[in-house]
């Protein structure tokens, strides 16, 4: 099978990596331009997305989603806690577990987030065709299935 990416080609500015949080990091400003008027970042804009669809209901599954570590978590749950967007209520069945449940605020904000990215996307998107964006998406998809598998820890070298 031939190299995709042969050693000693390896240029930055044309990394897929490179241009994956580039292209990301872009969209996320535009984010943050739309949620400016909320008070809130894109990254917390996430998580109150996150919390409404109902497939997360504890800070760590959303660190563990979101690829941040528990720390960075905590302090946004706070933030979201202190602007009124959700409340931690210990888990009924084992109160060790810490729930987040979106307040009516959050949940009315949660509402309004579909239509935001909406508008930031079709912005982002404009020259690209329907098929286009399809296509991209299909390749994510992809990508993320092929890596889904837990990332190997990098080999110590004992020399």
């Amino acid at each position: 099978m031939k190299e995709k990416f042969p050693p000693g080609s390896y240029c930055i500015e044309d990394s897929v990596g490179y241009l994956l949080a580039r292209s990301r990091t872009k969209l996320a400003k535009r984010v943050d331009s739309k949620l400016a008027a909320h008070d809130i970042t894109s990254a917390q804009g996430a998580v109150v997305m996150m919390l409404a669809s109902g497939n997360f209901s504890t800070a760590a599954e959303l660190s563990r989603e979101l690829y941040l570590d528990s720390a960075s978590m905590t302090r946004m749950v706070d933030r979201l806690q202190k602007r009124g967007m959700l409340v931690r209520k210990p888990r009924g069945d084992d109160r060790r577990v810490i729930d987040l449940h979106l307040t009516e605020t959050g949940a009315a904000l949660a509402e309004q987030l579909p239509t935001l990215y909406s508008v930031v996307l079709n912005q982002s998107f404009a020259d690209f065709s329907v098929e286009e964006v399809t296509t991209l998406k299909s390749l994510l998809r992809k990508l993320l299935d092929s890596n889904a598998g837990e990332v190997p820890v990098a080999e110590k070298n004992d020399k």
